[in-house]
């Protein structure tokens, strides 16, 4: 496979924002089912004990669930939220990924040799800034992948009517539901996924072990896609969980933990766990790699724009 060749110029922050959400939209695009699949296993069982949810459990693993939404509700039910989680990705990954270099360069005072408390809190930053940002394009999203299309329970007909109900019904602070355990997780998201990657990419460039292009870009994101998946599996449940929960059912993110626990046990926090990696893992290689090459592209172009005649 042939990339695009890293050019002299480093990339601007213009080109890294617009790159990473752009980057981030296409692996959504391909990985959505996965994510879709997710959810539907996190909030499965939510309102019965262990015993009697593993009895009735309507999905089983992530091929189960999928073939299972197919069956009963139609291909299209694996983009359920689609354009919604496109709204979140333009401007979620723009901030966190697009920003996470400025922003570390900003604790370093603008050194190039950033120790990992530099790039923890530049993580830890820019993941909470983005939560600020997208919030609501999140509960759209994750309202949408949880209700089934089969049946006339739907919630919301449409994005626009998702959020015009939301408000609705559920006052303005309905759209910013979930926004405590969403920072926390993001926080947590942003440092072990880009602060891996950053450190495995370093690592295996200063043991000459690959160079800057794609199989590097490629384990690099492979190895920040199952750590983040493993370090953020149960904050990530428990915000689902809760920004899917009707008005009242919880009364904070942590009254859902505890419920969580005192209902189906600590294997609960792990719920959707193949499927969260299969897509983080997945999400990560597709972005990763895109989110380089288009920086450098966007690079290429705008060097040979600018060179005289």
């Amino acid at each position: 496979m042939v990339g695009f060749k890293a050019t002299d110029v480093p990339p601007t922050a213009t080109v890294k924002f617009l790159g990473a959400g752009t980057a981030a939209c296409i692996a959504d695009l391909i990985t959505f089912p996965l994510d879709t699949a997710k959810v539907r296993l996190q909030i499965q069982g939510e309102r019965q004990g262990p015993a009697r949810a593993a009895a009735s459990a309507q999905y089983r693993g992530v091929l189960g669930t999928i073939l299972t939404m197919v069956r009963t509700e139609g291909p299209r039910s694996l983009y359920n939220g689609l354009v919604a989680g496109l709204q979140r990705q333009m401007s979620f990954a723009s901030v966190r990924i697009g920003l996470y270099d400025s922003v570390k360069q900003f604790y370093t005072k603008g050194s190039e040799h950033a120790g990992i408390g530099s790039r923890l809190l530049a993580g830890s930053t820019t993941g909470a800034l983005a939560v600020a940002v997208a919030q609501p394009t999140d509960v759209v999203k994750v309202r949408f992948q949880a209700q089934a299309r089969a049946g006339s329970g739907r919630r919301y007909q449409s994005t626009v009517d998702a959020y015009k109900t939301i408000a609705r019904e559920e006052g303005f602070q309905g759209l910013w539901k979930g926004t405590s355990p969403n920072v926390a997780r993001n926080a947590i998201v942003n440092c072990a996924e880009l602060v891996t990657y950053d450190l495995i990419k370093d690592a295996l460039l200063k043991a000459n072990l690959m160079t800057d292009d794609l199989p590097c870009h490629f384990t690099s994101a492979f190895g920040a896609g199952f750590c983040t998946t493993v370090i953020a599996s149960p904050v990530d449940v428990v915000k689902t969980r809760y920004m899917n929960s009707a008005p009242g059912q919880y009364s904070s993110a942590g009254h859902c933990a505890l419920t969580m626990l005192h209902k189906e046990g600590p294997r609960a926090f792990y719920k959707g766990f193949m499927p969260s990696f299969l897509r983080l893992g997945s999400w990560n290689v597709v972005m990763f790699v895109t989110y380089e090459q288009l920086k450098r592209a966007l690079m290429a172009a705008c060097t040979s724009r600018e060179a005289p005649f």
